[in-house]
């Protein structure tokens, strides 16, 4: 069988499962499982052959012309260099990771056949946008994946939380793939063709007439998809979603998609100095301000999409600054660490029996309940930390690395300010994510809060998965960064010192710092009892808000809890905690900006429209209709009414005829 071959199965799979999971979900119940699961992990064992046949040397490139346009052609094409092979192998891994960890999570979910359909369907469309040569046909991967992201999220449709977030992610994300895809329509008309390889070809020979504006669109299909800032806002919220969703979306899929995309037309970005500069500050922002929100969160999941959002801006960073290999590096490290952290909060979350122990201040002896859960985590927040020797380390300083060397000259593949931007906006997040990975590990299993309801041992299927997971979360890093620069155009993705030290040094004493704040609020909370709390107005004032939460929002069915007031993010961050827990008031902002003025302008249009346009056409109709009444009166069916009419009428043409007969 040819490569090309199996590389259209691999995506081909996966869809068949998606299918035949919703014709038979019903019907067949017993099948729903193997189709859930069995398709998925044969699409990676082919995606493992096809990586393996393609073996990081030249691209493997095929196509087929769909229909003719009369213009431009749009082809069903594949091209699969080094990135797209290893990135379609993260994408499988962590599928069939969820699917298999669904089994167990999902099992007693009535909705499970189209829960399963949908992730099947949804990986089927990633592996489109990876293995895709032509940009329509992306495109195609590219808005399925955002239709499966809004019935996936809103998963428990009964609760509003979830409807609100699904439909915001679905608003959110179109939002930038309108200007996204008229950039791709702009870049396939300044090349001539959608095929990629032709558009690179069109870049490298100077083609492109409007580069600057080309990129710009494109980014802001990129931001929205990737959850990076401005449109990032989608993804906090789409944590009321099922667990293994978030892992899916976070991990591989969705948010995956807009990096791998600039990754693969980055010559097209470069070939603007204005929208490297834009990517670098957007990069930053994400970054720093995803880090610090994250530090402010309460919920595990809320905490874990920040970080996510974060991580994205590190790749972000890499690209900004010239580097796809180290952004596709630290896309495949983050994704084994980023899919191990989901699926374990899913495990705590499950352990209670309800998705509100996601709350970390009211988590208590979780170390001793959830084992596998507690030790995988803690690899994988190591990892998220960038200490070394997990897989994060090697990967973010890839990352800072490139940035360094862009900085202080060393090359020229993006300008000296990006370099500046990334590096400096990196390191802050360096010390900034140590110091909330480290309160997560804290509150979530050295925390105080009232113990939940034990529900017993989790399925295999749950931490079986952990467990796999946690070997790339540790060794993939030390390995990869020798392995992979033949798959990404050669370039060394090894740590350099400088970088090496600072981003360590600072995710040192950001995770130092964060111990002793959490000591400094544990001793404060031993000596202040909850309920006296609004006497010591010396306290910290959280613990009031905290106390006031609880009083109303019972976490654990009909037990009472009592919250945890011992959280170091309230000391560290101060006056920041506050807008920072809310993301910064961005949702107010846009409310303000955006939402407001359009339903207003709605509200006007409906007055205009019922007051002003429905009066006329009632005038409209009221005028014949009198006019209607007034005849109808006349027509009495009495002759001598008819005769007397007609006399008089004829008396009066008569007196008229004689007035101006005399007149003249």
């Amino acid at each position: 069988m040819t490569t090309t071959t199996l590389a259209v199965l691999v995506p081909l799979l996966p869809f068949l499962g998606a299918a035949a999971g919703l014709l038979l979900g019903r019907t067949a119940p017993g099948f729903v499982r193997p189709l859930a699961v069995l398709p998925t992990l044969a699409a990676l064992l082919l995606a493992v052959l096809v990586a393996v046949r393609q073996g990081g040397g030249d691209a493997i490139d095929s196509a087929t012309e769909l229909t003719p346009t009369g213009s431009v052609p749009i082809e069903l094409a594949l091209h699969i260099d080094g990135f797209a092979a290893l990135v379609a192998l993260l994408v499988g891994a962590v599928a069939t990771c969820v699917q298999i960890y669904s089994t167990g999570y999902l099992r007693d979910d009535p909705r499970y056949p189209s829960y399963a359909a949908l992730v099947s369907l949804f990986t089927s469309a990633m592996f489109l946008v990876v293995y895709s040569g032509d940009l329509i046909v992306l495109l195609v991967g590219w808005e399925v994946m955002g239709i499966c992201s809004y019935f996936l999220v809103g998963h428990y449709w009964e609760t509003p939380e979830a409807r609100a977030a699904s439909l915001k992610a679905f608003l959110v994300t179109k939002l930038g793939d309108v200007p996204f895809l008229i950039g791709l329509f702009a870049l396939a008309t300044d090349a001539g063709s959608f095929r990629i390889t032709r558009v690179l070809g069109t870049v490298a020979s100077g083609g492109l007439d409007h580069p600057t504006l080309i990129a710009l669109l494109l980014l802001a299909g990129v931001a929205g998809k990737s959850a990076q800032f401005p449109l990032h806002t989608w993804l906090p919220d789409a944590m009321a979603g099922p667990t293994p969703v978030s892992a899916l979306i976070h991990a591989a899929t969705m948010v995956a998609a807009g990096v791998y995309f600039v990754a693969r037309l980055l010559p097209v970005f470069q070939a603007s100095t204005a929208a490297m500069v834009v990517l670098a500050f957007m990069a930053a922002v994400t970054m720093a301000g995803s880090a610090l929100a994250a530090l402010a969160q309460d919920d595990i999941k809320r905490v874990l999409a920040y970080s996510t959002i974060g991580q994205l801006g590190y790749m972000t960073g890499a690209l900004a600054v010239g580097d796809r290999g180290a952004a596709v590096f630290h896309l495949l490290s983050h994704g084994a660490f980023k899919a191990l952290l989901f699926l374990a909060a899913g495990v705590i979350i499950h352990a209670a029996g309800t998705n509100s122990l996601a709350a970390m201040s009211r988590m208590s002896r979780l170390r001793e309940r959830v084992p596998d859960a507690y030790w995988t985590m803690t690899v994988a927040l190591l990892a998220l930390a960038a200490i070394p020797p997990f897989s994060g380390f090697f990967s973010k300083e890839s990352v800072l690395g490139a940035a360094e060397h862009v900085a202080t000259g060393h090359t020229e593949h993006a300008p000296g300010g990006a370099g500046w931007i990334v590096l400096l906006a990196g390191l802050l997040t360096a010390l900034l994510t140590a110091a909330y990975a480290t309160r997560l590990w804290l509150l979530a299993f050295r925390g105080r809060g009232t113990e939940a309801p034990d529900h017993g041992r989790q399925p295999l299927t749950m931490t079986v998965v952990l467990w796999v997971l946690a070997v790339p979360s540790l060794a993939f890093g030390g390995l990869a960064f020798r392995l992979l620069p033949d798959w990404f155009d050669g370039v060394s993705l090894a740590p350099t010192l400088t970088t090496s030290v600072l981003g360590t040094g600072l995710a040192l004493v950001g995770g130092l710092v964060t111990y002793g704040a959490w000591q400094r609020t544990t001793a404060l909370a031993a000596r202040t009892p909850m309920g006296a709390v609004a006497a010591h107005p010396e306290a910290d004032a959280g613990l009031v808000e905290a106390e006031a939460i609880a009083s109303h929002r019972p976490a654990y069915g009909d037990v009472a809890y009592a919250p945890d007031p011992a959280d170091p993010g309230r000391l560290l961050l101060g006056p920041l905690h506050r807008p920072a827990a809310s993301g910064f008031h961005l949702d107010a902002v846009y409310a303000a900006l955006f939402v407001r003025p359009v339903q207003a302008g709605a509200s006007l249009v409906r007055f205009l429209d019922r007051e002003v346009v429905d009066t006329y056409v009632r005038g409209a109709a009221a005028l014949p209709r009198l006019l209607g009444a007034a005849v109808r009166r006349a027509q009495t069916g009495n002759v001598q009414t008819y005769v007397s009419a007609l006399l008089a009428g004829t008396v009066v043409l008569a007196v008229a005829v004689l007035l101006v007969a005399t007149g003249a």
